[in-house]
């Protein structure tokens, strides 16, 4: 019956020092294990949630990005288009003037020419009525010797006036 005395005893002190160890362990052990386990759930936690707000931050820069290259799609081709319309407006502009100064130039062209015919009509003219003049002249002082031939000549031209 000793070995049951002494097993009884033992597992006493081993139940008393178990005792003693968990108040040692719960008075002095257990709160910084439980405050560290806690302050490293919080900082998980509190990384986790960074971690969230950064993911949609995130989001927002890739939409915000795409709105800007939209908006600079958008602007590229708008200005593009003014380009071409200026390009379109300076060669109208461009085919208007030379229109006009070719018509200017066709229309002094045709004035001068015009007026180089005046003149030249004229010294026609003037030539026709010298030579005229010169050829009338002469045949008047052949026709015109006799006395005959003036007084004929006089009457044709009475007769011619009166006709007239």
């Amino acid at each position: 019956m000793e070995l049951v005395t002494p097993g009884i005893g033992l597992i006493f002190w081993t139940t008393i020092v178990f005792l003693v160890l968990v108040w040692l362990l719960q008075k002095f052990a257990w709160k910084p294990i439980l405050n560290a386990v806690n302050d490293r759930e919080e900082s998980i936690t509190k990384a986790l949630d960074a971690a969230e707000e950064a993911k949609k931050e995130l989001e927002q820069l890739q939409a915000s990005n795409e709105e800007l290259l939209r908006e600079a799609r958008e602007e590229r081709d708008r200005m593009l288009k003014e380009a071409r319309e200026v390009k379109d407006q300076m060669i109208s502009e461009a085919k208007g003037k030379a229109r006009e100064e070719a018509d200017f130039l066709m229309k002094q062209a045709r004035e001068s020419i015009e007026s180089e015919k005046s003149k030249a009509i004229m010294e026609l003219k003037n030539q026709v009525a010298e030579m005229s003049i010169d050829i009338a002249g002469k045949i008047l002082r052949e026709n015109l010797t006799s006395d005959e031939s003036q007084h004929r000549l006089a009457e044709k031209y009475v007769n011619d006036i009166n006709l007239n």
